[in-house]
Protein backbone atom coordinates (compact mmCIF):
# COMPACT_ATOMS: atom_id res chain seq x y z
CA UNK A 1 0.00 0.00 0.00
CA UNK A 2 1.63 3.39 -0.61
CA UNK A 3 2.18 5.53 1.45
CA UNK A 4 2.64 8.55 -0.99
CA UNK A 5 -1.03 9.49 -1.11
CA UNK A 6 -1.99 13.24 0.46
CA UNK A 7 -4.62 14.85 2.10
CA UNK A 8 -7.89 13.94 -0.11
CA UNK A 9 -6.02 11.62 -2.28
CA UNK A 10 -7.05 8.08 -2.76
CA UNK A 11 -3.85 5.80 -1.69
CA UNK A 12 -4.35 3.60 -3.96
CA UNK A 13 -2.14 0.02 -4.49
CA UNK A 14 -0.07 -0.99 -6.96
CA UNK A 15 -1.93 -3.76 -7.87
CA UNK A 16 -5.06 -1.84 -8.08
CA UNK A 17 -7.88 -3.34 -10.54
CA UNK A 18 -6.32 -6.66 -11.22
CA UNK A 19 -7.03 -10.12 -10.01
CA UNK A 20 -4.80 -12.98 -9.18
CA UNK A 21 -5.26 -16.26 -8.27
CA UNK A 22 -2.63 -17.68 -5.92
CA UNK A 23 -2.53 -21.66 -5.27
CA UNK A 24 -1.94 -22.94 -1.99
CA UNK A 25 -3.19 -20.36 0.19
CA UNK A 26 -4.83 -21.72 3.16
CA UNK A 27 -1.48 -20.91 5.51
CA UNK A 28 2.47 -19.95 5.01
CA UNK A 29 3.60 -18.50 1.59
CA UNK A 30 0.61 -18.82 -0.26
CA UNK A 31 -1.58 -17.27 2.34
CA UNK A 32 0.92 -14.55 2.83
CA UNK A 33 1.20 -13.35 -0.65
CA UNK A 34 -2.00 -13.43 -1.31
CA UNK A 35 -2.45 -10.74 1.87
CA UNK A 36 0.21 -8.84 0.41
CA UNK A 37 -1.62 -8.30 -3.10
CA UNK A 38 -4.78 -7.40 -1.68
CA UNK A 39 -2.94 -4.84 0.50
CA UNK A 40 -1.91 -3.43 -3.21
CA UNK A 41 -5.38 -3.75 -4.52
CA UNK A 42 -5.42 -6.90 -6.16
CA UNK A 43 -8.83 -8.84 -5.73
CA UNK A 44 -7.74 -12.49 -4.82
CA UNK A 45 -8.94 -15.93 -5.74
CA UNK A 46 -7.13 -18.44 -3.28
CA UNK A 47 -7.22 -22.09 -3.53
CA UNK A 48 -6.08 -24.84 -1.70
CA UNK A 49 -7.46 -28.76 -0.80
CA UNK A 50 -9.99 -27.93 1.67
CA UNK A 51 -11.86 -24.85 3.27
CA UNK A 52 -11.89 -26.90 6.64
CA UNK A 53 -9.44 -26.22 8.87
CA UNK A 54 -5.79 -28.84 8.94
CA UNK A 55 -5.95 -31.64 11.63
CA UNK A 56 -2.25 -30.55 12.36
CA UNK A 57 -2.16 -26.93 10.74
CA UNK A 58 -3.26 -23.92 11.57
CA UNK A 59 -5.01 -21.10 8.50
CA UNK A 60 -7.70 -22.19 6.32
CA UNK A 61 -8.86 -20.75 2.90
CA UNK A 62 -11.89 -18.60 5.28
CA UNK A 63 -9.07 -17.26 7.48
CA UNK A 64 -7.58 -15.96 4.41
CA UNK A 65 -10.27 -14.56 2.95
CA UNK A 66 -11.60 -13.38 6.40
CA UNK A 67 -8.57 -11.31 6.79
CA UNK A 68 -8.11 -10.14 3.58
CA UNK A 69 -11.93 -8.61 3.98
CA UNK A 70 -11.19 -7.33 7.52
CA UNK A 71 -8.44 -5.34 5.97
CA UNK A 72 -10.85 -4.26 3.13
CA UNK A 73 -9.77 -6.17 0.75
CA UNK A 74 -11.80 -8.51 -1.72
CA UNK A 75 -11.11 -12.58 -2.06
CA UNK A 76 -12.59 -15.33 -2.98
CA UNK A 77 -12.16 -19.09 -1.62
CA UNK A 78 -12.13 -22.23 -4.16
CA UNK A 79 -11.73 -25.96 -2.57
CA UNK A 80 -10.18 -27.86 -5.10
CA UNK A 81 -7.51 -30.32 -4.70
CA UNK A 82 -5.18 -29.67 -7.59
CA UNK A 83 -4.39 -33.20 -8.04
CA UNK A 84 -7.50 -33.07 -9.94
CA UNK A 85 -7.84 -31.62 -13.61
CA UNK A 86 -11.31 -30.81 -13.13
CA UNK A 87 -10.40 -29.16 -10.07
CA UNK A 88 -8.06 -27.10 -11.69
CA UNK A 89 -10.28 -25.70 -14.34
CA UNK A 90 -12.63 -24.72 -11.29
CA UNK A 91 -10.46 -22.92 -9.79
CA UNK A 92 -9.85 -20.92 -12.75
CA UNK A 93 -13.62 -20.58 -14.09
CA UNK A 94 -14.83 -19.67 -10.21
CA UNK A 95 -12.52 -17.12 -9.94
CA UNK A 96 -12.81 -15.51 -12.92
CA UNK A 97 -16.70 -15.33 -12.75
CA UNK A 98 -16.39 -13.74 -8.95
CA UNK A 99 -13.23 -11.42 -9.86
CA UNK A 100 -13.06 -11.10 -13.18
CA UNK A 101 -10.17 -12.16 -15.88
CA UNK A 102 -6.90 -13.28 -14.49
CA UNK A 103 -4.20 -10.97 -14.48
CA UNK A 104 -1.77 -12.96 -12.10
CA UNK A 105 -1.25 -16.38 -11.43
CA UNK A 106 0.88 -17.59 -8.53
CA UNK A 107 1.71 -21.23 -8.81
CA UNK A 108 2.43 -21.62 -4.93
CA UNK A 109 0.74 -25.10 -3.74
CA UNK A 110 2.82 -28.25 -3.77
CA UNK A 111 3.59 -31.56 -2.49
CA UNK A 112 6.69 -32.82 -0.78
CA UNK A 113 7.90 -36.30 0.27
CA UNK A 114 11.21 -35.91 2.18
CA UNK A 115 12.18 -39.80 1.32
CA UNK A 116 15.20 -41.66 -0.14
CA UNK A 117 14.63 -42.51 -4.05
CA UNK A 118 15.00 -45.99 -3.37
CA UNK A 119 11.70 -45.71 -1.11
CA UNK A 120 9.48 -43.66 -3.03
CA UNK A 121 6.02 -45.47 -3.93
CA UNK A 122 4.59 -45.16 -7.58
CA UNK A 123 1.84 -42.94 -6.06
CA UNK A 124 4.33 -40.34 -4.37
CA UNK A 125 6.07 -39.54 -7.90
CA UNK A 126 2.90 -39.60 -9.42
CA UNK A 127 1.04 -36.74 -6.98
CA UNK A 128 4.85 -35.09 -6.47
CA UNK A 129 5.01 -34.43 -10.65
CA UNK A 130 1.31 -34.11 -10.75
CA UNK A 131 0.88 -30.94 -8.30
CA UNK A 132 3.96 -29.68 -8.15
CA UNK A 133 4.10 -29.69 -12.25
CA UNK A 134 1.55 -30.73 -14.32
CA UNK A 135 -0.80 -28.27 -12.03
CA UNK A 136 1.26 -25.30 -12.34
CA UNK A 137 1.59 -26.25 -16.44
CA UNK A 138 -2.33 -26.70 -17.13
CA UNK A 139 -3.06 -23.41 -15.19
CA UNK A 140 -0.22 -21.51 -17.15
CA UNK A 141 -2.32 -23.10 -20.16
CA UNK A 142 -5.25 -21.60 -18.81
CA UNK A 143 -4.99 -17.99 -17.84
CA UNK A 144 -2.78 -17.35 -21.04
CA UNK A 145 -5.90 -16.32 -22.95
CA UNK A 146 -7.00 -13.36 -19.91
CA UNK A 147 -3.72 -12.10 -20.01
CA UNK A 148 -3.35 -11.98 -23.57
CA UNK A 149 -6.09 -10.74 -24.29
CA UNK A 150 -5.14 -7.92 -21.29
CA UNK A 151 -2.13 -7.34 -23.56
CA UNK A 152 -0.15 -7.82 -20.20
CA UNK A 153 -0.09 -10.42 -17.26
CA UNK A 154 1.84 -12.10 -14.76
CA UNK A 155 2.97 -15.98 -13.98
CA UNK A 156 5.25 -16.62 -10.74
CA UNK A 157 5.90 -20.04 -10.06
CA UNK A 158 7.44 -20.77 -6.39
CA UNK A 159 10.48 -23.40 -6.56
CA UNK A 160 12.78 -24.09 -3.81
CA UNK A 161 16.43 -24.26 -3.42
CA UNK A 162 16.54 -27.84 -3.70
CA UNK A 163 16.39 -27.54 -7.56
CA UNK A 164 20.34 -26.86 -7.52
CA UNK A 165 21.87 -29.97 -8.00
CA UNK A 166 23.84 -31.75 -4.79
CA UNK A 167 27.72 -30.36 -5.11
CA UNK A 168 30.20 -33.40 -4.82
CA UNK A 169 31.30 -35.30 -4.47
CA UNK A 170 32.03 -35.79 -1.82
CA UNK A 171 28.20 -34.81 -0.56
CA UNK A 172 26.99 -32.77 2.13
CA UNK A 173 24.70 -34.41 5.06
CA UNK A 174 21.58 -33.18 3.50
CA UNK A 175 22.41 -33.87 0.06
CA UNK A 176 22.71 -37.84 1.20
CA UNK A 177 20.32 -38.23 3.91
CA UNK A 178 17.94 -34.94 3.67
CA UNK A 179 15.83 -37.29 0.80
CA UNK A 180 14.41 -34.23 -1.83
CA UNK A 181 15.49 -35.85 -5.07
CA UNK A 182 12.17 -36.16 -5.76
CA UNK A 183 11.30 -32.47 -4.67
CA UNK A 184 13.87 -30.80 -5.95
CA UNK A 185 13.41 -32.84 -9.29
CA UNK A 186 9.84 -31.20 -9.57
CA UNK A 187 10.83 -27.75 -8.59
CA UNK A 188 13.67 -28.21 -11.45
CA UNK A 189 11.33 -29.04 -14.18
CA UNK A 190 9.12 -26.05 -12.77
CA UNK A 191 12.16 -23.53 -13.15
CA UNK A 192 12.53 -25.04 -17.06
CA UNK A 193 8.82 -24.52 -17.84
CA UNK A 194 9.49 -20.80 -16.28
CA UNK A 195 12.49 -20.01 -18.40
CA UNK A 196 10.86 -21.41 -21.33
CA UNK A 197 7.38 -20.00 -20.90
CA UNK A 198 8.86 -16.42 -20.47
CA UNK A 199 10.40 -16.86 -23.95
CA UNK A 200 7.37 -17.86 -25.75
CA UNK A 201 5.24 -15.34 -24.05
CA UNK A 202 7.62 -12.40 -24.40
CA UNK A 203 6.29 -10.94 -27.09
CA UNK A 204 2.65 -10.94 -25.86
CA UNK A 205 4.12 -8.63 -22.21
CA UNK A 206 3.62 -11.37 -20.17
CA UNK A 207 5.97 -12.08 -17.14
CA UNK A 208 6.82 -15.35 -16.02
CA UNK A 209 9.05 -16.06 -12.97
CA UNK A 210 10.50 -18.60 -10.84
CA UNK A 211 10.79 -17.20 -6.65
CA UNK A 212 12.19 -19.89 -3.93
CA UNK A 213 13.77 -18.33 -0.74
CA UNK A 214 17.27 -18.78 -0.56
CA UNK A 215 16.71 -21.58 2.25
CA UNK A 216 13.81 -21.91 5.12
CA UNK A 217 10.91 -19.86 5.40
CA UNK A 218 9.37 -20.30 9.13
CA UNK A 219 6.12 -21.61 7.51
CA UNK A 220 3.67 -24.23 10.00
CA UNK A 221 4.05 -26.65 7.39
CA UNK A 222 7.85 -26.46 7.05
CA UNK A 223 7.49 -26.46 10.84
CA UNK A 224 5.49 -29.46 10.89
CA UNK A 225 7.05 -32.11 8.76
CA UNK A 226 10.32 -31.03 10.48
CA UNK A 227 12.39 -29.82 7.57
CA UNK A 228 14.14 -27.08 9.06
CA UNK A 229 16.74 -28.05 11.61
CA UNK A 230 17.15 -26.03 14.80
CA UNK A 231 20.25 -24.72 14.33
CA UNK A 232 19.04 -23.45 11.18
CA UNK A 233 15.28 -21.82 12.45
CA UNK A 234 16.95 -18.47 13.69
CA UNK A 235 18.57 -17.43 10.62
CA UNK A 236 15.28 -18.55 8.31
CA UNK A 237 13.79 -15.94 6.33
CA UNK A 238 9.91 -14.63 7.56
CA UNK A 239 7.42 -15.06 5.30
CA UNK A 240 6.91 -11.62 4.71
CA UNK A 241 9.94 -11.83 2.39
CA UNK A 242 8.97 -14.19 0.40
CA UNK A 243 5.35 -12.08 0.13
CA UNK A 244 7.69 -8.63 -0.84
CA UNK A 245 9.54 -10.58 -3.70
CA UNK A 246 6.66 -12.03 -5.22
CA UNK A 247 5.07 -8.74 -5.32
CA UNK A 248 8.02 -7.23 -6.87
CA UNK A 249 7.78 -10.00 -9.70
CA UNK A 250 4.24 -9.60 -10.40
CA UNK A 251 3.67 -5.64 -10.48
CA UNK A 252 3.38 -3.55 -13.62
CA UNK A 253 7.18 -2.67 -14.40
CA UNK A 254 8.79 -1.12 -17.24
CA UNK A 255 10.59 -2.61 -18.59
CA UNK A 256 8.64 -6.07 -17.83
CA UNK A 257 10.72 -8.00 -15.41
CA UNK A 258 10.44 -11.64 -16.68
CA UNK A 259 12.62 -15.13 -17.02
CA UNK A 260 13.97 -14.42 -13.90
CA UNK A 261 15.24 -17.38 -12.00
CA UNK A 262 15.36 -15.48 -8.22
CA UNK A 263 15.93 -16.00 -5.05
CA UNK A 264 13.97 -13.53 -2.30
CA UNK A 265 16.12 -12.05 0.06
CA UNK A 266 18.94 -11.53 -3.29
CA UNK A 267 16.13 -10.51 -5.40
CA UNK A 268 15.13 -7.72 -2.78
CA UNK A 269 18.66 -6.48 -2.36
CA UNK A 270 19.10 -6.00 -6.15
CA UNK A 271 15.91 -4.19 -6.43
CA UNK A 272 16.91 -2.10 -3.17
CA UNK A 273 13.24 -2.83 -1.92
CA UNK A 274 12.59 -2.78 1.41
CA UNK A 275 10.09 -5.79 3.20
CA UNK A 276 6.96 -4.57 4.42
CA UNK A 277 4.18 -5.91 6.89
CA UNK A 278 1.67 -8.56 5.22
CA UNK A 279 -1.12 -5.47 5.02
CA UNK A 280 1.40 -2.95 3.32
CA UNK A 281 1.45 -0.69 6.11
CA UNK A 282 4.60 -0.80 7.72
CA UNK A 283 8.45 -1.57 7.08
CA UNK A 284 8.64 -5.38 8.54
CA UNK A 285 10.93 -5.42 11.44
CA UNK A 286 12.28 -9.28 11.80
Amino acid sequence: MSDTAGPGEVDMGILDGKVALVTGASRGIGAAIAERFAAEGAAVGVTARSLAPHPKLPGTLRETVGTIEKRGGRAFAVQGDLLEADHRTRAVSETREQLGPIDILVNNAAVSFYVPSEKISEKQFRVAFEINARAPWDLSQQVIPDMRAAGRGWILNISSVTSVWPAGPPYDAFAMEGGSTLYGSTKAFLERMTAGMAAEFFSASIAVNSLAPVAAVLTPGALAIGVIPDEHKATAEPVECMAESALALCEPTEPILTGRIVYSKPLLEELGREVRTLDGTAVHVS
